[in-house]
């Protein structure tokens, strides 16, 4: 097995429990590594790290697995992982109730395995792959979760993108068990039935679960809008929590057949519309006609190369979504860019509420849901975050224009 030698003053977070070797900490490869090879990673005077998976030519070459020298790395441990995992969720309530029979049950360094992903549609797995070293395990990844989990299906949807950079040809589709064209599950009681290949993520965003919970208890009365909707998870969740209308906006026209399907099928299309469009064209023309806004947009900073570009894109739509919503009304603004934390997506709320001459007072964070765990000393972990402001009619300062 090659050792991955650390450089001196890099070595602490890795002591700590940090996940990922940068390829900026590596001093040296002892003995070779192959890509996709099971290697040790030891500090400067060769004291034992972990070990983990070489990725070579990536900015992370090592994520860490196992931090002992003995543990094999072969089908019984990861059922032991997947088995684990699935504990976790079940002492917290996830999965253990008829009313919510989707969620994720594998989430990559959360659950000590970095670099895979595994999303579970009541009977049915969806697996994102996302090193070489994984990809190369595929087979006993796979046979484990036969093994922990017992499913109808493992399809892989491993996203071409990670693929890429990783070096290997992303599988698609079935692998395993009953030829399925449509994932169904249901959460908090709302049922849902995506087909396979309308290709977002895995097929939902399962780490939104408790703010939409959230968004349902705010709109009681209310006039909302779902912006960036996908297939209106928020519309639905805001629908059946009382509003009195309901507009889900998104660019796709499939994502906008699926919502208005899985609408009827929860009787609220009555209440909510499902709109194809531009969602800062639609917030633009709002005129401050809504009570409540979800301003959740794609991934705007895929890397922290993009994040100052990204910050000017939230304060953006920050400033559309302040002028959508009414005097005394709420904004709900996310990201899901790991590179854009908190205060920067505060700061950009901040900022946009000025340009569209409002105050924003933030009543509420969220963040990932509990199937979405973060080890504490993973903070690049914990990329989903949101808040919950009051738009109010700006005070008396100035509203000249800044740069961000």
């Amino acid at each position: 097995m090659a050792t991955v030698r650390l450089k001196p003053g890099h070595v602490q977070p890795v002591w700590a429990g940090h996940p990922w070797v940068y390829a900026q900490a590596i001093e040296r490869v002892e003995g070779g590594a192959t890509r996709g090879a099971e290697v040790r990673v030891v500090d400067p005077r060769g004291n034992f790290l972990g070990r983990g998976f070489y990725s070579s030519g990536s900015a992370i070459p090592v994520r860490i697995l196992v931090r002992d020298e003995t543990t094999a790395i072969d089908t019984s441990f990861f059922r032991a992982r997947f088995e684990r995992a699935l504990a976790a969720r079940q002492a917290l309530g996830i999965g253990t109730s008829p009313d919510t029979t989707g969620y994720r049950v594998v989430h990559a360094e959360g659950d000590g395995l970095p670099g895979l992903i595994v999303d579970k549609f009541e009977d049915v797995l969806v697996v994102q792959l996302l090193t070489f070293g994984m990809k190369e395990r595929e087979a006993m990844i796979f046979e484990a979760l036969g093994q922990a989990f017992r499913p109808r299906a493992i399809i892989d949807r491993t996203p071409a993108n990670a693929a890429k950079l990783e070096g290997f040809t992303p599988g698609q589709g079935v692998v395993r068990g009953e030829n399925v064209t449509t994932l169904s599950f249901r959460e908090r009681a709302l049922a849902w039935t995506i087909p396979f290949d309308l290709g977002q993520k895995t097929g939902f965003y399962f780490d939104q679960r408790e703010l939409r919970g959230r968004v349902e208890a705010l709109s009681k009365g209310k006039r909302v809008l779902d912006a960036y909707s996908y297939i209106g998870a928020f519309g639905l969740a805001a629908a059946r929590g009382g509003a009195t209308e309901v507009v889900s906006v998104d660019e796709s026209a499939a994502a906008m057949e699926v919502g208005a399907e899985c609408a009827r099928a929860n009787d609220l299309a009555g209440v909510i519309r499902f709109q194809r469009g531009d969602a800062r064209r639609i917030m633009q023309e709002a005129h401050a006609s809504f009570d409540l806004a979800v301003v959740d947009p794609p991934r705007l900073a895929p890397s922290r190369g993009a994040r100052e570009q990204a910050l000017v894109q939230y304060s953006k739509v920050a400033e559309l979504g302040c002028r959508a919503v009414k005097p005394g009304g709420l904004l709900v603004l996310c990201s899901c860019s790991a590179a854009v934390d908190l205060a920067a997506l505060t700061r950009a709320l901040a900022t946009g509420a000025v340009r569209a001459n409002v105050d924003a007072i933030v009543l509420e964070r969220a963040f990932q849901g509990a199937d979405h765990p973060v080890p504490a000393a993973f903070s690049e972990g914990l990329y989903l975050k949101a808040l919950i402001a009051r738009v109010e009619p700006r005070s008396t300062r100035s509203t000249a224009p800044v740069t961000p």
